[in-house]
């Protein structure tokens, strides 16, 4: 069995192992990094031989770590990653590379069916019926999205997003409030088989997804790393954060994971203070009196229009990975903007936690 992981900031870990009456033999691993001495690759292989293939990342970084000789050092390598890279190998996890991914970016839209389209198109390529996709949103109004879990009257000012236009909607995954206005946020979504994550744990599943746009950032001059649990920051502070549904395929078999990001380009932070209780509280935890009446990291940071940073990521994605034009389908659309009226746009589900 074949397993690869880029560890988060490092490099990558090729693993090739086999399993005989339930224990790991003769693995070998490999890859771009750096490991001194040169015995020490030998000890990593042998702490792994005869584990027990349940044996999970963090038990096997455990007996990686006991065997190396005093005074290894690892550069672009953990005993983690490489505990990883065996998880993938045997639950036969796949690669980007693996696929022949979609690029969907359309016009703007609502908030309600921007909600919708994750769902459907998450879906669609659960049940085998849509490629990966890497789906780009532009925002055809201001708005506020909540996660699944938080209480409405908690993180959004009723008043103040009145006063402002702000439509306040509900998504499918976890996490926290988001703020976005038309032009000021880059929002996008990756839509992929559950297979890209087999073996990875649910942090490390975070880490894996957002690679190729911390690629794409340093590409632009931009030194960003992954803050766990879900944010994406620069030494300017945190510039992106990240949240993830998981969806069952048809019949109870292998399913999809939708990983949506949105990156602050340029914030009225003013205005979002007005709109987000949970904005306040944290200034005045910070002791901030008052925000900055704008936030721009992408902007200030790369000094290029929001179009030219979209279209540096969605390059970088595709030479990375390849990447091809698509777009919603009717029948997906149809079904998105049902999705959106029973249910994105209902009071019912916004304020299913009051």
């Amino acid at each position: 069995m074949h397993g690869e992981y880029k560890v988060p900031g490092g490099k990558l870990v090729v693993v090739d192992v086999d399993v005989e009456d339930g224990v790991l033999r003769r693995a070998r691993v490999a890859g771009d990094f750096f490991l001194e001495p040169d015995e020490a690759l030998d000890a990593v292989n042998r702490a792994l031989d005869g584990a027990p293939a349940d044996t999970d990342a963090a038990g096997l970084a455990a007996r990686i770590d006991a065997a190396l000789p005093e005074g290894t050092v690892m550069y672009g390598l953990t005993s983690e990653g490489v505990g990883v890279a065996v998880r993938r190998a045997l639950a036969h996890a796949t690669d980007w590379t693996d696929y022949d991914w979609q690029l969907v970016h359309e016009g703007p839209q609502a908030p309600a069916l921007h909600m919708a389209l994750d769902e459907v198109l998450t879906a669609e390529v659960a049940a085998g019926r849509r490629p990966p996709t890497l789906r780009v949103w532009e925002w055809g109004a201001p708005a506020v999205i909540i996660g699944s879990f938080q209480s409405l009257r908690n993180e959004v000012d009723p008043e103040g997003a009145k006063r402002h236009g702000i439509e306040v909607v509900r998504r499918i995954s976890g996490g926290g409030a988001m703020f976005v206005e038309p032009g000021n946020t880059i929002t996008y979504s990756l839509s992929v088989p559950e297979a890209l994550v087999q073996g990875l744990s649910f942090q490390d599943s975070y880490a894996y997804l957002d690679e190729w746009v911390l690629g794409a950032l340093g590409d632009m001059g931009i030194r960003a790393w992954y803050q766990p649990l879900n944010d994406i920051a620069t030494d300017q502070g945190k510039i992106a954060g990240a949240a993830q549904k998981r969806i069952v395929g048809p019949h109870g078999g292998p399913g999809a994971v939708l990983h949506h990001v949105t990156m602050a380009y340029d914030i009225d932070a003013d205005k979002m203070v007005e709109v987000l209780r949970i904005g306040r509280e944290k200034l005045s935890d910070k002791g901030t009196k008052s925000a900055k009446k704008r936030v721009d990291p992408l902007r200030r940071q790369t000094g290029l229009p929001r179009e030219a940073v979209i279209e540096r990521m969605t390059d970088s994605f595709r030479a990375r990975y390849g990447l091809a034009d698509g777009k919603v389908t009717d029948e997906e659309l149809a079904r998105a903007q049902e999705l959106a009226r029973t249910k994105f746009a209902s009071p019912e589900w916004t304020a299913r936690v009051p």
